[in-house]
């Protein structure tokens, strides 16, 4: 088993070159999508779907089917509202912990989130799915002018606390809406139940992956990544690589190949990045990318399940570009198969894609 090897599998696992039906069974296959930029994670989720449709996460986030929320990590997640709950007794307390450290460096205390959070609540019962700015601007009301960053941080433990959650959309803008309005059934799992599940899920959709990676993916210790392991041991097979114990579905096997198609225009948040921590490399068998979580441009360039090239991306009314620099000079057949992949963005935009390589 080589890097590329297992790279390959998880364009499978991910639905990359198997895609899903719609935009809810991705969500649902992924389990958490990391959706901290809108426009980005609204492509992560239709370059995994047969027919993907640009109002498609819009349209789950307005019928409630999906909700995006602080969860699994400090930042937003599209996640099933059927999932949510679960998910949120899981994650919730150790990130919520994260974002409060941070807000207690810049003198928010405990009795003025109470406060926040009272207001915040009370507000959107009297009138549902509002904006951020909308949110400030009932604080300010009340005496609390609190800046942007600290105001996206206090929200965001306001949701871990489960008062809130997403709302419809408006215009394209992010909402907030009360939790038990938007989830007012949550499921709920026992810890021993829902680390079993947040195991297998997680395999599920990104596997082959490490202990190490769910603990990083799902802000879990990896003493309950063990306890989930042993407990979803039935339904799990593993291989050594490189010093490291792979875990994958016990009825996955490796693909004979990277699959079709064969070159992938994804975006920096992408859960093929950013949905491992430990053996995110294996998409650089080569290692020619500088070991960074962050990177000089929009997004990355993948062909055969390796990370050829980063690239960025320029929508205009007519037409939408993509601009590569690769880590390495790309063959004929690898631009190939990424103008191919950029036709695909294209058709997903309604419009024509173009792409140039340094």
């Amino acid at each position: 088993m080589r890097d590329r090897d297992i790279a390959a599998w998880r364009l499978h696992s991910q639905w990359l070159t198997e895609p899903g039906d719609d935009a809810r069974a991705v969500v649902g296959h992924l389990l958490g999508v990391q959706a901290e930029n809108q426009r980005q994670s609204e492509w992560a989720v239709a370059a995994r779907t047969r027919s993907p449709r640009p109002d498609a996460v819009e349209g789950l986030l307005t019928d409630g089917t999906v909700v995006r929320t602080h969860v699994l990590r400090s930042t937003w997640h599209y996640a099933l509202a059927d999932d949510i709950g679960w998910l949120l007794d899981l994650s919730g307390a150790r990130v919520r912990g994260i974002i409060t450290g941070m807000l207690a460096r810049q003198g928010f205390d405990d009795a003025t989130l109470r406060l926040v959070a009272d207001i915040v609540a009370g507000s959107l019962d009297e009138r549902p799915d509002q904006t951020r700015q909308e949110l400030r601007d009932a604080l300010a009301a009340v005496g609390l002018d609190i800046d942007g960053m600290a105001a996206a941080q206090i929200l965001a433990v306001v949701e871990l606390d489960e008062l809130i959650c997403s709302g419809r959309p408006r215009d394209g803008e992010h909402t907030y809406a009360l939790f038990s309005d938007r989830v007012p059934k949550p499921r709920r799992l026992d810890r021993e139940e829902a680390l079993a599940e947040i195991v297998v899920r997680y395999v599920t959709g990104h596997g082959p992956a490490t202990a190490r990676d769910l603990a990083y993916w799902a802000t879990l210790g990896l003493r309950d990544v063990d306890r989930g392991l042993a407990a979803a041991s039935e339904r799990l097979s593993s291989f050594e690589h490189d010093n490291t114990i792979f875990w994958h579905l016990a009825d996955s096997e490796p693909p004979p190949s990277a699959g079709q198609p064969r070159g992938h225009l994804l975006l920096s948040l992408d859960e093929m990045h950013n949905g491992f921590q430990h053996s995110r490399y294996v998409i650089d068998e080569a290692g020619l990318v500088p070991r960074a979580t962050r990177y000089p441009a929009v997004g990355m360039a993948v062909v055969d399940g390796q990370f050829v090239a980063v690239h960025t991306r320029t929508v205009t009314p007519r037409s939408v570009r993509f601009d590569l620099i690769g880590w390495r000079p790309l063959e004929v057949d690898e631009v190939a198969a990424l103008r191919e992949a950029a036709e695909r963005v294209g058709d997903y935009l309604g419009l024509p894609a173009t792409l140039t390589v340094a």
